[in-house]
């Protein structure tokens, strides 16, 4: 086989096929597949109530991804800390940028019970701009915050999909 192949995508879908066997040895299952952890929690778990405009923005985002729930099976609680840090200082002392920086500590449990199922903790950060106007900044830094709840509820949906013991 010569260094120009004329099929380089063969090579890799090759690749792949023969990678399937050992992937079902070491028992890897799709996450979205029938009777897996994201299935199994699909509409079923509920989230504690918002106590902040932050953490409002965060269960939406939640309940997005993992469902808003009916009849609740599970309860997701969490306790969410932002904070403001100034990022780029001009030399009249003037913040024209800052980060929000977030952290979440949650744990799944099933309703009526002290049972933990999962439990973890998140952390991330995004930025906005200060150089505009007093309006224009206030909306940067709400959009970045929303931002960062959809950012942390990504977080949060996947590590329970990989993590949470539910007996499935």
């Amino acid at each position: 086989m010569s260094l120009s192949d004329p099929h380089p995508g063969r090579r890799k879908a090759l690749g792949l096929l023969a990678l399937a066997p050992a992937l079902a040895a070491c028992g890897f299952t799709p996450v979205y597949a029938p009777g897996s952890t994201a299935s199994t929690l699909r509409g079923r778990v509920e989230v504690a109530p918002p106590e902040t405009a932050s953490a409002y923005l965060l269960v939406e985002e939640l309940e997005d991804r993992l469902g808003r729930a009916a009849t609740p099976a599970y309860r997701l609680g969490f306790v969410l800390r932002t904070d403001q840090q100034g990022q780029a200082i001009t030399a009249s002392s003037e913040i024209t940028r800052y980060s929000i920086v977030g952290r979440v500590a949650y744990e799944l449990r099933p309703i009526g019970s002290d049972n933990v199922l999962a439990s973890g903790k998140v952390r991330n950060f995004t930025g906005y701009s200060a150089t505009g106007s007093t309006v224009e900044t206030l909306a940067a830094e709400r959009d970045a915050t929303a931002r960062l709840m959809s950012i942390l509820a990504d977080q949060i949906a996947a590590q329970l999909y990989a993590t949470a013991d539910l007996g499935t």
